[in-house]
């Protein structure tokens, strides 16, 4: 059994898939969801995470990383030599696929996320938050250059990456590795050539304050998203910076969507003669809540104050919350004889007593308090009994009686 079938899902296949079910499956999905073909940004997003996940299951090493312990046992996940242009190339003959065309621009860098927590008072009101970010940019001295008198490597013409060609036994493998002759920079620069600023890597280290606004009603899930404010490396468009918002558990309320969720306790007497309780909400206040008298609250029921739940971003008004009852019953021997009488007037009278006239009838019943002990050991007794093994081993058979 795999650790995680998630990379298995995406693709659609299950995890003891063959190889050429794994490529039939991102075959049909690189398809559907290529950006030359559905220019959507799902679509763009779901086209690097089939080729993310067909590039790890396709290699028996890695697949098998992945199936004993998951994405972290590949050292970070994700594609490693290849990105999802390098994988359709040797699918379809070229990045595109569609009419054989050459490069459409610069690639996407990846995108960075973090997660966010929240409280549910901070997700009801909403709040902004400073965070710093370390992130690579590109050289301001060098442009990102890396020095003067630079020159495209021959090798790999550029692109830092070479495919080679290896012969096992009679089987051909065709890999891609990183370029040895300029070691995946793309480019020589002689050493003294290279920006003193940088060392001849082309990007330096900055740290940012990015400003996050949590709306108001926002859920555990949803995004904050600050577009191009990923790592800059040279000729790849920066990624984004994403937070996503983990909503605290709170200790008193529940939330489902837009609605919240309350327990309340109330005295007997409340719940059958009418009074207040006090709920403090999310926003700060505190909710006086009354309870008609005679409308009777049972234990279990559930009522609803309209427009106390959670604010509906973007269409305004705000959600219900729903109180769930506990009636609390007041202790032994809370009343006198004489009081207890005096009660029975005012409730609605007991149910007749319901025994057959010619039944047996044992009076001699006593209700006491239940001995975890004591009777827990004769509940457990009497279950080991009846589950006894006979004198052939088989358990819970009995001889039939002639």
């Amino acid at each position: 059994m795999v650790k995680d079938t998630k990379l298995y899902d995406i693709l659609g296949v299950s995890p003891d898939a063959t190889d050429a079910q794994l490529k039939k499956a991102y075959r049909l999905g690189a398809l559907k969801h290529h950006p030359d073909k559905n220019p959507s940004p799902e679509a763009a997003e779901k086209f690097k995470e089939i080729s993310a996940a067909y590039e790890i299951l396709s290699d028996p090493e890695k697949r098998d990383l992945y199936d004993q312990y998951g994405e972290e046992g590949l050292s970070g996940g994700g594609a490693g030599g290849m990105n999802g242009a390098d994988i359709f190339s040797q699918f379809f003959g070229g990045f595109g696929g569609f009419g054989q065309r050459g490069p459409t621009g610069p690639q996407r860098g990846k995108d960075i996320r973090h997660t966010i927590s929240c409280t549910l008072e901070e997700l009801y009101k909403g709040k902004t938050t400073k965070l710093a970010l370390n992130k690579t940019v590109l050289c301001s001295s060098c442009k990102g250059k890396g020095g003067k008198d630079v020159k495209k490597c021959s090798s790999c013409d550029g692109t830092g990456m070479k495919f080679v060609t290896r012969q096992m036994g009679p089987m051909i493998q065709r890999f891609q590795t990183t370029c040895d002759v300029c070691q995946g920079e793309g480019d020589i620069i002689s050493p003294k050539d290279r920006c003193q600023t940088c060392k001849g890597k082309k990007v330096s280290n900055e740290r940012k304050i990015l400003e996050v606004h949590i709306d108001p009603g926002m859920q555990a899930g949803q995004r904050v998203v600050f577009s191009g404010e990923g790592d800059q490396l040279p000729d790849i468009i920066p990624g984004d910076v994403i937070f996503v918002i983990d909503e605290k558990k709170h200790d008193t309320f529940r939330r489902q969507g837009h609605d919240l969720f309350y327990d309340a306790k109330i005295d007997l007497l409340t719940a059958l003669a009418g009074g207040a309780f006090a709920i403090k909400h999310l926003s700060g206040e505190y909710l006086k809540v009354d309870i008609i008298p005679g409308e009777v609250i049972s234990p279990g029921s559930v009522k609803v104050i309209e427009e106390k739940g959670m604010p509906i971003p973007r269409h305004g008004g705000y959600g219900n919350l729903f109180v769930n009852f506990e009636v609390i019953f007041p202790p032994k021997g809370f009343a006198t004889e004489e009081q207890l009488e005096a009660l029975a007037k005012i409730l609605p009278p007991r149910p007749a007593l319901n025994i057959p006239k010619n039944a047996v009838v044992d009076d001699s019943c006593v209700l006491t308090d239940v001995d975890p002990i004591k009777h827990g050991q004769r509940r457990n007794r009497s279950y080991d009994d009846d589950n006894d093994e006979d004198e052939d081993g088989q358990p819970g058979v009995q001889c039939a009686q002639q």
